[in-house]
């Protein structure tokens, strides 16, 4: 999996990927943005004879499902209601990691069902039958750009270089973790927005 992200995040820096001004789209839920949080530890030391002292403990690394490995931790959480109809529930979105490699961005996170059941399968698509995460977009505010995922290739149709989500209904207490690939940002722009179909907006998300 790691090979296929790196040859499509490779892929799309040739093809060129999408950049519109324009607003972000209004979303629901009720928005809890966070400070950095480090990555959480484990009592995983080695076996040490009874003379020694005991060493600091290593740093456990967060589980990642269908996502590339990022530096850990949440950087951003929001939480909302979302979907509709028979299928609703409440999500908590978590952002694990937006990335700086060469000319593209990395974006990583993890949605979790806090309640109900949540429609991943198109809930993040650009329509009914987009089973991806093609509409998360990154706003600058600032230089008034969105950045939209990138393709593989310019023709109508082009795969997106992010996560596929067909089947994904999660129930409570189910997460699923997810990846999308940007253009990267001009190197000034240091935080930027994160707008996610039924989540709504994650602001000042810190690019690294």
């Amino acid at each position: 999996m790691r090979k296929t992200i790196a040859l499509a995040a490779a892929a799309a820096a040739l093809a060129g990927c999408g950049m519109m001004p324009g607003a972000p789209q209004s979303g629901g839920g009720e928005e809890r943005q966070s400070q950095p949080v480090p990555a959480s530890t484990t009592a995983a030391a080695p076996t040490q004879k009874a003379s020694e002292q005991p060493s600091q403990q290593p740093a456990e690394q967060p589980a990642q499902q269908s996502a590339p490995p990022q530096q850990g931790g949440v950087i951003a959480t929001r939480e909302a209601k979302v979907g509709g109809g028979d299928v609703y529930g409440e999500a908590r979105v978590d952002v694990t990691g937006l990335k700086r490699q060469g000319r593209t961005a990395t974006l990583t996170w993890t949605i979790t069902a806090l309640d109900g059941r949540v429609n991943v399968h198109n809930g993040f698509g650009s329509g009914p039958l987009d089973f991806t995460v093609s509409a998360v977009a990154l706003i600058d505010p600032v230089n008034a750009k969105r950045y939209r995922v990138a393709r593989n290739g310019t023709e109508q149709g082009a795969a997106c270089v992010c996560s596929g989500t067909q089947g994904q209904f999660l129930e409570k207490g189910e997460a699923s973790s997810l990846y999308a690939v940007f253009a990267a940002p001009p190197a000034d722009v240091t935080k930027i927005n994160v707008e996610m179909p039924m989540i709504g907006v994650l602001t000042d998300v810190p690019i690294s």
